[in-house]
């Protein structure tokens, strides 16, 4: 288990703390990156929108929100908050299982935190490309 690492289910699921220590342990090696403090916080669709509002000022629900509170960039010290119910909705649309999208959005919220965005379509295809690479690695990991 990762120390600075803390992973808060705000309501049950079909992944585990210690999947999630696994995938980021996995990341860590893979990007080189070493962690200050992170939270990955899974909520419910009100939460998110509280969330989304508080901090980005969108009056919106959303799939996963990355916060960067460090200054260096490849020392996370964050937060990532994932929405159990839009995973779900993105797994049913993507014909993906909800474990694996789950997994997705946590790799999604740990290439924002180190830097990489997805406003562009060339900036979404790299971190879909990054995403996949990852995740395909992870499974036979």
């Amino acid at each position: 288990m990762i120390k600075n690492l803390t992973v808060t289910f705000e309501l049950k699921t079909v992944i585990s703390a210690k999947e999630i220590h696994s995938l980021v342990s996995f990341l860590k090696k893979e990007l080189s990156f070493t962690i200050d403090f992170l939270e990955v916080l899974f909520v419910d669709t009100d939460k998110m929108i509280s969330y989304n509002r508080k901090y980005l000022a969108h009056d919106y629900s959303t799939d996963v929100i990355s916060l960067n509170f460090s200054e260096e960039t490849f020392v996370l010290g964050g937060l990532i908050i994932i929405s159990i119910p839009e995973a779900a909705k993105n797994a049913k649309i993507y014909k993906e299982k909800h474990r694996d999208e789950l997994c997705r959005l946590v790799v999604h919220g740990i290439l924002h935190l180190l830097g990489y965005e997805d406003g562009s379509t060339k900036e979404r295809g790299i971190m879909k490309n990054k995403e996949n690479y990852f995740l395909s690695k992870f499974s036979t990991y």
